[in-house]
């Protein structure tokens, strides 16, 4: 493939999960499964891969008795992220010519 698509994001899963966390401080894993419809097996899988490349960082409390895992991008995955995006867009505007 083109120059700086980045294979962590070749997964449609991981693509949304770092779309979400573009317009979102940070996001809890029971709403990822809910908008992505997933396993929590699956999602779990997707999330540990973002993480172990640093692109996003996760910090787990206590809702109440309940516990939370809130993930957000990180600015090593921030950066990776759009400069994937703009490979693509590089690649569509090369294509069209």
């Amino acid at each position: 493939m083109g120059n700086n698509l980045n294979k962590v994001f070749e997964s449609i899963i991981r693509l949304r999960i770092m779309s979400v966390l573009m317009v979102n401080e940070q996001y809890d894993f029971n709403a990822f499964k809910d908008l992505l419809g997933l396993t929590d097996g699956n999602l779990a899988s997707h999330l540990k891969t973002l993480e172990r490349e640093e692109y996003i960082e996760v910090s787990k409390s206590f809702v109440g008795r309940k516990p939370r895992t809130s993930y957000r991008m990180t600015q090593t995955g921030e950066i990776a992220f759009k400069a994937h995006l703009q490979a693509l867009e590089n690649l569509i505007q090369d294509s069209m010519n």
